[in-house]
């Protein structure tokens, strides 16, 4: 990483927004509708020539995928990228788009699940990105809820602060750091890579959609063995959905509650961030107070 985190510029009205799939296929209505919605938010989205594609499981072939990221991430006019939909696919990607000249016209890019790829990508160049709802929210909200308008104020400039009731596994403390994390599984396959985001010394966020309590008590091992996960500085638990409980009958609160009892940093569970309707977007790269009380957890972007 670089000394200098970039947190892309404000945008303003006008600015130009692209649309673009680097995994899965999304239904062009959803599409269509999230142009409608960052209209009217004052903007000037524009959907990328693959973005409503189909190759087998996926929006194009890599090249094609390639192609639509590359042309918005050095286009100067482009201010922000706004990622369609997830499923696997944006590691295909990383290697080339590694090699971009990221820094010189640093743009937002938005998404979750599978784009946590991306924001691992900005991470490592420095760059701030925001792990958000993405174009099927937008078209089913039509952008007036809570989610969607936080989203166009974090791309406007404000920094956002976020209260969420007790829950019976926090554990209070607080603490200050940067801020990464996003879809587990997906950043777990990137340990030991140059995109490693689950690094030492942060405030990490976590979510996952269909992995079973075992998967990502394995992760969850992975890290505590390598000495990472008792070096946080504190850990959100988002939204764990789609899963069955072990035979044991752990939830997975209860065991990543195991998992890091030993530890000391403030613990913060069933935070609205993941694959469920209210999906708070989380900037990523940047500085946060984490506070845990009894009463309530604070995430507050400074």
């Amino acid at each position: 990483m670089h000394d200098t985190v970039i947190t892309p510029p404000p945008l303003n009205p006008g600015d130009r927004i692209a649309l673009l799939s680097p995994a899965g296929i999304i239904k062009p209505q959803f599409v269509f509708d999230a142009v409608t919605v960052l209209q009217e938010q004052g903007w000037e989205p524009y959907v990328m020539p693959n973005a409503l594609g189909r190759s087998g499981t996926y929006s194009g072939t890599d090249d094609q995928r390639y192609s639509d990221l590359e042309a918005a991430l050095l286009d100067p006019t482009t201010k922000a990228i706004l990622c369609n939909r997830g499923g696997y696919g944006v590691i295909h990607l990383l290697d080339r788009l590694d090699k971009l000249p990221l820094r010189d016209n640093a743009k937002w890019i938005i998404g979750f699940s599978d784009i946590s790829a991306l924001h691992a990508l900005m991470h490592k160049h420095s760059i701030a990105s925001i792990h958000s709802p993405m174009a099927k929210h937008l078209s089913l909200t039509r952008g007036v809820d809570d989610d969607s308008c936080a989203l166009f104020d974090i791309l406007r400039g404000r920094k956002m602060t976020y209260d969420m009731p007790s829950h019976e596994s926090n554990r209070t403390g607080s603490a200050e750091g940067i801020i990464t994390g996003g879809n587990l599984a997906v950043l777990a396959g990137l340990i030991g890579t140059p995109f490693d985001m689950l690094r030492p010394d942060t405030i990490w966020f976590l979510e996952d959609v269909s992995e079973p309590v075992y998967k990502v008590e394995r992760i969850m091992y992975q890290l505590k063995l390598s000495g990472v996960l008792k070096n946080l500085r504190g850990l959100i638990v988002g939204k764990f959905t789609e899963y069955t409980p072990a035979i044991d009958s752990l939830t997975m609160e209860q065991m990543i509650s195991s998992m890091v009892s030993e530890y000391d940093y403030p613990v913060a569970f069933d935070v609205p961030i993941g694959h469920v309707d209210h999906n708070l977007p989380m900037p990523e790269s940047l500085p946060v107070k984490f506070t845990v009380s009894n009463e309530s957890a604070r995430i507050e972007y400074l």
